[in-house]
């Protein structure tokens, strides 16, 4: 198998929740490796997010938009970029739902843009070898549909089905980078993820949500009958499967990267609930709090990661247990 070592890295979308983690990760474990952070700072992503960076004199932020084409190019090639994982993207389905135009934006044109500058910089100003460059991209696994409970987890081969306008339109931006890389040799790598949970998730997110419910005291909201199955992943878990890909990963090929961890939204929530109980005792349970509530417009049933193909080719596999990686989460926002 051979191995890519990036050296000069643009990662798009950087101070929201996973390329935040993953920058920091980064720097941690790749002594290497420069990192260039591409945000618009929309209302997902923060600088707080990356306070008290380690190793920060390798680390460079560009407060800039992916649709952006000058602002792209310069940022390659001042930079020389060889390395660009593409987390930058509209995010949660509620809001896709009440603004789709966003996600469009964003998802598909800032994607199709970013992926013209990498063709035209490495191509056509560097006329680089291809194997020598990568452009990683990071999907979801809402992109496959909804699943049953005696369907099969999602696999690398299962059919695209989107069902919002925000899967819809990151679907559409895996297909194009895969199209990149079959019409034009753009060396692409593709990872779809399971939910990711654990420390800089955005509060409206659904743990945050539960977590920060409890400390408040404030109702814990439950969407429709709270029987949703969801496949959870820690986040540091994600960013060392996606720094295995950049390294290990064939091009063109895409890999899931799944926790193997399914809960119902319900028993996620007072499994939670238990946990606050013993790490902030109070004088009642905090599942007293739990309210079901409206449930959200097309709401997916179930989504579950197959991640066989990353464990058997690759060697990665997850290493946070739910456990601990949820004492970890409560413990971050507990202190935040």
């Amino acid at each position: 198998m051979t191995s890519y070592q990036p050296r000069s890295m643009l990662v798009t979308g950087g101070a929201g929740f996973i390329g935040s983690n993953f920058i920091r990760h980064v720097l941690t474990h790749e002594a290497n490796i420069n990192i260039v952070n591409l945000d618009k700072l929309t209302y997902a992503g923060s600088l707080d997010n990356l306070n008290d960076l380690p190793h920060s004199e390798r680390y460079h932020f560009i407060r800039g938009d992916i649709t952006d084409t000058p602002l792209l190019r310069h940022v390659l090639q001042h930079n020389h970029i060889d390395t660009i994982v593409h987390f930058a993207a509209e995010s949660h389905v509620d809001r896709s739902i009440t603004g789709p135009a966003a996600f469009v934006e964003t998802n598909i044109m800032g994607t199709f843009i970013l992926l013209e500058s990498a063709r035209h910089y490495w191509f056509n100003i560097e006329e680089c070898d291809p194997s020598e460059r990568r452009f990683h991209h990071i999907s979801t696994d809402e992109v496959f549909g909804s699943l049953t409970n005696k369907d099969p987890r999602f696999t690398e081969k299962t059919a695209y089905q989107p069902r919002s306008p925000y899967s819809a339109t990151k679907a559409g931006s895996d297909h194009l980078v895969q199209a990149y890389y079959h019409t034009y040799g753009l060396p692409i790598t593709l990872s779809n993820c399971s939910n990711n949970y654990g420390p800089y998730q955005h509060a409206e997110k659904f743990i945050p949500t539960v977590i920060r419910s409890c400390i408040n005291q404030q109702p814990i909201p439950i969407y429709g009958n709270g029987k949703n199955i969801r496949d959870w992943l820690y986040v540091e878990d994600h960013c060392r499967g996606i720094m295995t890909i950049l390294k290990q990963g064939v091009i063109g090929e895409s890999y899931n990267i799944g926790g193997d961890n399914e809960w119902e939204n319900i028993e996620l929530a007072r499994y939670l609930c238990e946990q606050m109980n013993k790490l902030v005792p109070n004088d009642k349970s905090y599942s007293r709090l739990l309210e079901f509530v409206t449930d959200r417009q097309g709401h997916d049933f179930r989504y579950a990661i197959d991640s066989a193909k990353m464990k058997n080719k690759l060697g990665w596999a997850p290493q946070e247990t739910f456990a601990s990686g949820i004492k970890k989460t409560i413990e971050f926002y507990l202190k935040s």
